[in-house]
């Protein structure tokens, strides 16, 4: 099983008294709250964090993209993905991802990777999204369009990426005289795109078509939510005719890692915490605008996802949730084999930091993680051997 370090950069000085006076710690929180003096340390700090990672001997570690908001403050993350371009030697670069129903250049978003790809010397993943309920408030962008502008953006990009240029395109919601990539990725045909979601059967169907094999991430759910989007992702490529590998599947969780359980649950409780009742809050109204989502993934989020988070409010119910794995290194490896043993993922996406966890139990989290966890989790997960195939005379 490969390990990549997920980073949000989130607003760690955020005062959580706002709750008291504001519904969530997006769009509509005042930026007030946002003390510009500290901003450049943070981001320092966490572009050094992940830097870390890959001098540890990560195998990936992966940005994001969020708007208007101090759950991460990364409006840009090709900005941030092409710092570590330079700061980074092995690790993959994932951008884990981009909104594609945001932007209003998909061609822009095509040449962006392209040159990260370049850049990196082919280290490039490209994770795309269709980006959280709140941020087409943000983006003053139609939650009803978010579907089909996803579908249209992401075959333009691949288009770019593979066909010859220069070309017109006439869309439904983009139109270009001309796509013409200069430059072009490094990798062939393509950067690989992986495809994080919570859950909809939409998004896992799609991703697991044989046309694409997307490695399909589950990210902040309960087990048995993750292990029905896993079982549904092999399922539809058992329709589709081929067997899917667990360098397919993919699943991200925050992890805490110290000395002891005991250790580890206190100083990882604050934190976790802050992240799930204060960081992550949202009114239903902004989560899931009118139209953003369909009828059957908004039934099975209410009755599975917000119904379980809403009850998972402390560490102790966050773990037993599967939402969160927090100890010392022992029991986070029996923890991590026994859920890849269920699951049958590849990949491990580690948020070893969140909220307000400070650089000090950061770093502790990746070196612990790196040199006590990390080398156990190489033996668990493997692809099984694939045929070979008759040679053609």
């Amino acid at each position: 099983m490969k390990s990549f370090f997920f980073h949000l950069m989130p607003y760690g000085a955020l005062d959580l008294s706002y709750a008291d006076k504001y519904n969530s710690a997006w769009a509509t929180l005042p930026n007030s709250y946002f003390d510009a003096k500290l901003g450049r340390s943070y981001y320092e700090r966490y572009i050094g964090e992940l830097t870390l990672a890959d001098e540890l001997g990560f195998d990936g570690i992966c940005v994001n993209e969020h708007h208007q908001t101090a759950y991460g403050l990364m409006p840009a993350p090709n900005l941030i993905a092409a710092a570590l371009t330079r700061t980074t030697k092995q690790a993959k670069i994932a951008v884990l991802g981009r909104a594609l129903p945001l932007v209003h250049s998909p061609v822009a978003i095509a040449e962006e990777l392209a040159m990260l790809d370049q850049m990196s010397g082919g280290r490039i993943i490209a994770g795309f999204v269709r980006g959280v309920g709140s941020e087409y408030y943000a983006n003053a962008i139609n939650p009803t369009h978010s579907h089909t502008r996803f579908y249209e953006a992401h075959d333009l990009i691949l288009r770019a990426w593979k066909e010859p240029g220069p070309f017109p395109y006439r869309g439904r919601h983009f139109e270009f005289e001309y796509v013409n990539l200069w430059p072009k990725p490094l990798q062939t045909p393509h950067p690989p795109v992986w495809l994080p979601s919570q859950g909809s059967s939409e998004t896992v169907e799609w991703g697991a078509a044989p046309e694409r094999k997307y490695t399909y991430l589950q990210t902040f759910s309960p087990l048995p939510m993750a292990k029905k989007a896993f079982d549904y992702y092999r399922e539809v490529a058992e329709r589709s005719g081929y067997t899917a590998q667990p360098s397919q599947l993919g699943w991200a969780v925050p992890m805490y890692v110290a000395e002891t359980d005991e250790i580890a649950r206190r100083e990882a409780k604050p934190h976790i915490e802050a992240f799930f009742t204060k960081f992550l809050r949202m009114p239903v109204e902004m989560r899931l605008p009118p139209g953003y989502s369909s009828v059957a993934s908004i039934k099975s989020l209410i009755e599975q996802r917000y119904k379980i988070r809403s009850a998972a409010t402390t560490l102790e119910t966050l773990m037993d949730f599967g939402m969160v794995v927090c100890g010392s290194p022992a029991t986070v490896r029996q923890r991590l084999a026994a859920i890849q043993k269920d699951l049958g993922v590849g990949t491990l996406i580690a948020m070893l930091q969140v909220a307000t966890l400070p650089a000090d139990l950061t770093e502790k989290n990746l070196h612990l993680f790196a040199a006590e966890v990390m080398p156990f989790l190489r033996e668990l997960g493997a692809d099984a051997p694939m045929a070979k195939e008759s040679a053609v005379a």
